[in-house]
């Protein structure tokens, strides 16, 4: 009988307790939402000061100023639409949205939370008219509110972009940054703010240290600053500094403009020197002029075409993949039409060379019929994607980089299949003694198609370095196998160091000659002088040993 007066009070307290605890968290929850109800509003009414007049420019200009000293998340992204003109605002409620144009009208977003409303006709939005005045005081507050980022990069960028025109607004957030900064390389361009500031509102004294402080800065602002206080100022020490340090720069920025030449001229001759390996191999182990050569290359490309369109979620990889594709689906290719034609055509070049030009045009119509006749299009993934800046006057495009390494890989590759393998023992085998190879059981039929093959697929994989340089359409291939015969011709048949130097080489010449003879010029320049150099030294830079060697 005592049981159940017990019972029923721990029921009791049990029920006292679980409300006391949704009490507390509905208090809890109201507490914490309503500022952010509050803080909407405010953003709102901050946003909507945009919308009383689309064209009255003070109004927008006054708006900006309040966008950016308030404290909404999304000011920077609001900022940054206006400048881009994607700022528009709805007619049927005067809302401020987001708008992505497409065919039939525009895809809405709100700006004050960024959530998607739908899809508009072309009459139902009026867009945000600004002007230069305009444009420059948004890139100023964007750059200002990039300061306060929390990734350095992004500070990095914003002080680049303030350095084109500093003022004292711009220098006030600057030297702010200043006092909290730790990355090296923003604190080094905030001295660079700060001695650009001192070159055009210093006293004598103070541009003197300036000039001797920024020493050989290749900055484009630093030069137009040195310049303009060559020409404007009254001081002679000032004037002569200046115009010394300026001539420093520019014999730095020349000698990078060199560099900058080379290695430009190194990625293209990487590219011929890809094209041209695969040629070497057949063309001095076997003597078969293959005019199919270049749509190796292009069914290269094609492969990584197929590749991106086939796994369009794997971008990023899609070349990792493209790579071994390319080669097999190359060399399967060279395989089959060494058995089909090239070995019944063995001792007569001008044959083969026939015969391949027809190949050539068979792979050229049916990539055509089966794909396109016109471009496609290949995708550069992020990786390869931007410049290595080395400094403000020098950057290396990654993707060029990256290709000239590759060919590198590529050729190292190569080097040890063909000097520490069975397979390279016979195939060197058979290109210097074909008779003697085959009376000690080499298989000179099956070397010959493997060896093509594999010629072919080294073109393949030149092909996946090419479609990340240039157009991918059906006729690539042959932009390349005329200066894929030069390479092998100038660098000594069948020798692959000659290749690669030949092809690095040229390519670089190239780009030297090209700024003062026009691109085709250059190429006829460069022709003219293999030809002179085949007359002195007709087997190249490195002669081949062996069979061939008395051709």
């Amino acid at each position: 009988m005592t049981i159940q007066p017990v019972a029923l009070r721990y029921v009791r307290i049990v029920a006292i307790l679980r409300h006391l605890v949704l009490l507390l968290v509905f208090v809890t929850a109201a507490i914490s939402v309503a500022p952010v109800w509050s803080d909407t509003a405010d953003h709102s009414q901050i946003i909507n000061k945009l919308a009383p007049s689309l064209k009255d420019r003070k109004t927008i200009a006054a708006a900006i100023d309040e966008i950016v000293t308030s404290d909404a998340p999304r000011k920077r992204i609001w900022l940054e639409s206006l400048l881009a003109g994607t700022l528009y605002q709805r007619k049927s409620d005067d809302m401020v949205v987001h708008a992505i144009k497409t065919d039939t009208g525009f895809d809405l977003t709100a700006a004050l939370d960024g959530s998607a409303i739908g899809h508009v006709g072309k009459r139902e939005v009026r867009k945000f008219k600004i002007n230069n005045s305009l444009r420059a005081q948004l890139r100023s507050a964007i750059a200002q509110m990039a300061l306060q980022d929390s990734d350095p990069g992004s500070r990095r960028q914003a002080l680049e972009r303030m350095l084109q025109s500093l003022d004292e607004e711009k220098m006030a957030a600057i030297n702010r940054l200043a006092e909290v900064e730790t990355d090296s390389d923003v604190h080094a361009l905030i001295q660079t703010a700060r001695q650009l500031d001192a070159l055009q509102n210093g006293d004598s004294q103070s541009r003197l240290d300036a000039i001797d402080t920024l020493g050989i800065n290749t900055r484009e602002p630093v030069v137009q600053a040195l310049q303009k206080l060559t020409d404007t100022t009254d001081d002679p020490a000032v004037a002569d500094a200046a115009a010394a340090s300026l001539a420093e720069i520019s014999q730095r920025i020349a000698v990078f403009k060199q560099v900058e030449t080379v290695l430009f001229g190194l990625s293209l001759g990487s590219v011929l020197a890809m094209a041209a390996i695969g040629l070497a191999i057949t063309f001095g182990v076997m003597g078969v002029i293959n005019m199919a050569h270049g749509e190796m290359i292009m069914l290269g490309a094609y492969t990584t075409w197929a590749v991106q369109q086939a796994f369009p979620v794997i971008v990023e990889f899609s070349l990792l993949l493209a790579v071994p594709l390319a080669f097999a689906v190359a060399f399967l290719v060279g395989v089959v039409i060494e058995f089909l034609v090239i070995r019944h055509l063995y001792g007569r070049p001008l044959e083969t060379l026939l015969a391949t030009f027809g190949i050539s045009l068979i792979l050229q119509q049916t990539v055509r019929t089966l794909v396109s006749p016109q471009n496609v299009p290949v995708s550069n993934p992020s990786w390869l994607s931007g410049q290595w800046l080395i400094d403000p006057a020098l950057s290396i495009a990654v993707n060029r980089l990256v290709i000239f390494l590759f060919c590198l890989a590529v050729f190292a590759a190569l080097m040890w299949l063909l000097r520490k393998t069975f397979f390279g023992l016979k195939v060197r085998a058979v290109s210097q003694n074909r008779e003697m190879a085959r009376a000690m059981g080499a298989r000179s039929s099956r070397i010959d198609a493997m060896t093509f093959g594999l010629g072919a697929g080294i073109a393949g994989v030149a092909g996946v370095a090419l479609s990340q340089l240039t157009n991918v359409g059906p006729n690539m291939g042959q932009s390349y196998i005329v200066d894929s015969f030069m390479v092998v011709v100038f660098g000594g048949v069948g020798n692959l160091w000659g290749t690669l130097l030949a092809g690095l080489s040229l390519g670089v010449v190239n780009k030297f000659l090209e700024p003062w003879a026009g691109a085709v010029l250059a190429k006829i320049i460069v022709l003219v002088f293999i030809i002179l150099f085949i007359q002195r030294y007709p087997r190249g830079l490195f002669p081949q040993r062996g069979r061939a060697a008395g051709d």
